[in-house]
């Protein structure tokens, strides 16, 4: 199948300059141009490769492979197996990850997204990663939904390129952490500034307090490339392997948060 090419031309504009998800292309088709960000998930995943040619081929991102293999190394290297365990990838998108995860082998693999449109490219373009894919809203879960999920019984959570700008907000990004059984594990990327004390954004905040706190046990922590900036710029980020080992508190992310006097 030959794969569809898009126009694609990167603003005159220093990235540095913005936030990361303000970042923008412009998208020429027929002789129109459209102007996106690069966070205009419902509109890029509407058009069959148009993620992967922005992000993978001309931005050369390796997460999801990088966060992948280091999550099997890191269950490897204590004996635990990814094909024994059962998957929560958040912030499925049109599941990219999931296929990283389902090459090394996996018992269960469930894809969640707030995007209706995500869900749509990933049955479109790799119908047969998830086992499940649930199109939520971890900020406001039914009890339906919540009960659903949990019957996964999840002992490994995913989520790559997706926190950390209003995608996954942290209150989001904790209830993931709670359908993780203690014992579980747990395996992510962010920002590099995010470990920085200067970043005083509330998921920065949070994410410092999680990592170092009793209830994680980190395995793995390492900086990498994730990808280019639009100058072609190296952007780094922080891979994280860490497990579950106690049960965390309904309230954690409400004192972390007051403490700093932020908003979730």
């Amino acid at each position: 199948m030959i794969k569809q090419r898009y126009r694609i031309r990167f603003p005159q504009v220093d990235s540095k300059d913005l936030g990361q998800d303000e970042v923008g292309f412009k998208l020429i088709e027929d002789n129109e141009t459209t102007e996106l960000r690069f966070h205009d998930y419902d509109v890029i995943y509407n058009r069959p490769g148009l993620y992967e040619q922005l992000f993978y081929d001309r931005l050369k991102c390796s997460s999801p492979r990088k966060v992948a293999d280091i999550l099997k190394q890191s269950l490897d290297a204590v004996g635990e197996h990814l094909t024994e365990m059962r998957v929560l990838d958040l912030g499925a998108g049109n599941g990219i990850m999931g296929e990283e995860i389902k090459a090394h082998g996996v018992s269960r693999l469930v894809g969640i997204d707030i995007i209706p449109e995500a869900k749509t490219a990933c049955f479109r373009d790799r119908p047969d990663v998830y086992d499940d894919y649930y199109i939520v809203d971890f900020m406001k879960l039914t009890n339906e939904e919540r009960e659903t999920i949990d019957s996964w019984s999840i002992d490994c959570l995913t989520s790559v390129a997706a926190l950390g700008f209003g995608d996954i907000p942290p209150k989001a990004f904790f209830q993931g952490l709670q359908f993780v059984q203690t014992g579980g594990w747990v395996a992510f990327n962010i920002k590099e500034t995010f470990l920085d004390n200067s970043d005083r954004s509330g998921f920065s905040k949070f994410i410092r307090e999680l990592i170092f706190s009793e209830y994680l046990n980190i395995h793995h922590l390492e900086r990498y490339r994730h990808r280019l900036s639009i100058e072609g710029a190296p952007l780094y980020y922080f891979a994280v392997v860490a497990q579950k080992n106690a049960a965390i508190p309904e309230d954690f992310l409400e004192k972390v948060l007051k403490s700093y006097e932020i908003e979730e």
